[in-house]
This record gives structure tokens, C-alpha cells and sequence, in this order.
């Protein structure tokens, strides 16, 4: 072999080795950027009135005025009844007895 053909060969596998690093550059860039790959974040319009209402009234502190940051009133905590109570704990016993009759 002439020294033509030998450095066209060792440019052709140069080629190859740069073309397999240029892959795997393009193959990791999606995973290791600054963000992650979790995307943007949103946020609920109740949060951003809370962040705003919060902010407003640390301004207002600071200018030396009393300002209170109304909550929006929560809806009263649900309780169950005594009968759906009854109901959950007769329906766990039966449940229960099931299971331990197929142990059996």
C-alpha cells in the first residue's frame, strides 16, 4: 500500500470515531440540562393571589401601615356518620373473617 491509501483509511476512521462521538453528544444534550428534564412548573391562580396578597402586605408593613392578609374561608371538615362508620367496620370484620377462613 502507498502512503495515500493508508492516511485515506486512517481519515476514514477518524471520521467514523468523531461521527460515534457526535451521536452520543446529541443522545446525552437532552438529559443534562440546567432544569432537568422535569419541564416547567405551573402555578395555580389561588397560588399566585396568595404570593401577591403576602407581598403586598410585607410592602405595606414596611411603609409602616397595619395590613392584614385575609385567608379565604375554609369549606367546614366533612365527618362521617355514625351509620357509615358502622357500615365500614361491618364490611372490615366480614372482610376479615373471609381471609382467615381461606388460611384455614
Amino acid at each position: 500500500m502507498n502512503i495515500i491509501s493508508q492516511l485515506k483509511i486512517e481519515r476514514d476512521k477518524a471520521a467514523q470515531k468523531v461521527n460515534a462521538l457526535d451521536m452520543a453528544i446529541a443522545a446525552l444534550s437532552g438529559t443534562t440540562t440546567s432544569r432537568g428534564s422535569r419541564g416547567r412548573r405551573t402555578m395555580s391562580a389561588a397560588a399566585r393571589a396568595r404570593i401577591s396578597a403576602s407581598q403586598k402586605a410585607r410592602r405595606a408593613r414596611t411603609r409602616g401601615k397595619v395590613v392584614s392578609i385575609a385567608k379565604s374561608p375554609k369549606p367546614p371538615k366533612r365527618h362521617i356518620s355514625a351509620a357509615g362508620l358502622a357500615n365500614i367496620r361491618k364490611a372490615t370484620k366480614a372482610r376479615w373473617a373471609r381471609w382467615r377462613a381461606a388460611q384455614k
